[in-house]
């Protein structure tokens, strides 16, 4: 699979991807500030949870996503909290898409969805950025770290978020979580995933600081301009909650420990000469902008963010087995999850586990 290619753009509808185009031009008129249609229907080619689809008007394209059709996990493809995050952090001028409006009704398209508004620049994948020269890869790698940084630093009651999660346990509330998905999706034993969701548990980390996360801030979650390294838009807050930004900080920092291939690894690549920074730089940067000095226990949120990711494919690989998976890159994504498993083990071990 190349990503640049095969998850970029759009492709069209197949029957299971059909909506029916009159009830939702019909949705939109009454909901939609400005629309005008006649629409016409296409499907992003990325995206392994939530279908998102693009609407073309004359005047103007809309982003459309919705929940899946078929059977759930519980607290999965939750569209109504990205709705809600979006329009929090819309207004305060932080780079997300302009939300239009909300659909609970099932019986529109089928499912729950909202209209966002259509983005466009550059969405790259890989994360050694081998069309850019190094001072281009400079520039969107530090864009990235300030933007997330800046998400963590927002005054969560200011952008109306206070009531987006709990404030405190974080990662005790996301490893029962995804346990239990995983244990819900699982198609075989792993015994490192079973000793992982021991161990985990049992050694976290205190929780000083409470922020907005995004749960999968990644370089192929970004929307870039074409011609510089200005970022329009972060996407896909599908995981997002309140908690811990140490969490989500690490979670990006999983770049820097997966090997390159053609996705956001960066592990063991010459940094100096790609104009790369080394996690060691991004850690001292982040810490610079936000004042979270504490990273003694990078190699516990390592451990957890690769277990939970591993967790998420698991559920991927599930309804692969049952022929609801969203993506046609959807068997090869799952593929991922035993070697995530062991990675995560691996930076379980660096951060004392024995088991």
């Amino acid at each position: 699979m190349n990503p640049q290619t095969d998850m970029v753009g759009t492709t069209k509808l197949t029957e299971r991807d059909s909506i029916d185009e009159a009830k939702l031009t019909a949705w939109m008129q009454d909901n939609v500030d400005g629309f005008v249609g006649p629409i016409s229907l296409s499907k992003f080619k990325g995206g392994q949870s939530n279908p998102t689809y693009k609407i073309d008007t004359q005047q103007h394209s809309y982003v459309l996503r919705r929940k899946p059709i078929g059977n759930l996990l519980p607290s999965a493809h939750a569209v109504d909290r990205e709705f809600k995050i979006i329009t929090g952090l819309h207004p305060s001028g932080f780079p997300v898409a302009r939300p239009f409006g909300l659909c609970d009704d099932d019986g529109v398209i089928g499912s729950m969805f909202y209209i966002m508004d259509m983005v466009s620049g550059r969405t790259l994948w890989d994360g050694t950025l081998p069309s850019l020269e190094a001072a281009e890869r400079t520039a969107i790698y530090n864009n990235m770290l300030n933007t997330l940084a800046q998400l963590h630093s927002y005054d969560i009651n200011a952008v109306g978020l206070s009531d987006f999660g709990k404030a405190q346990d974080y990662c005790a509330r996301q490893i029962h979580r995804w346990s239990k998905q995983y244990k819900l999706s699982e198609t075989e034993t792993i015994p490192m995933m079973d000793k992982l969701i021991e161990w985990l548990p049992q050694n976290i980390p205190t929780q000083h600081h409470n922020s907005i996360v995004h749960g999968d801030y990644r370089l192929d979650n970004l929307i870039f301009a074409n011609d510089s390294a200005n970022i329009l838009a972060v996407l896909d807050w599908e995981l997002s909650t309140l908690g811990d930004p140490l969490a989500d900080f690490t979670y990006y920092l999983m770049s820097w420990v997966m090997p390159p291939e053609g996705r956001s690894g960066i592990y063991g690549v010459d940094f100096a000469a790609l104009g790369i920074p080394t996690m060691e730089e991004v850690i001292e940067r982040y810490s610079a902008k936000t004042g979270f000095n504490d990273m003694s226990n990078i190699n516990w949120y390592l451990a957890y963010n690769l277990f939970r990711i591993a967790a998420i494919l698991q559920g991927i690989r599930k309804r692969v087995e049952e022929g609801t998976a969203n993506s046609p890159q959807a068997a090869e994504m799952s593929n991922r999850v035993l070697p995530l498993v062991e990675s995560a083990w691996t930076q379980a071990q660096k951060a004392g586990a024995n088991l």
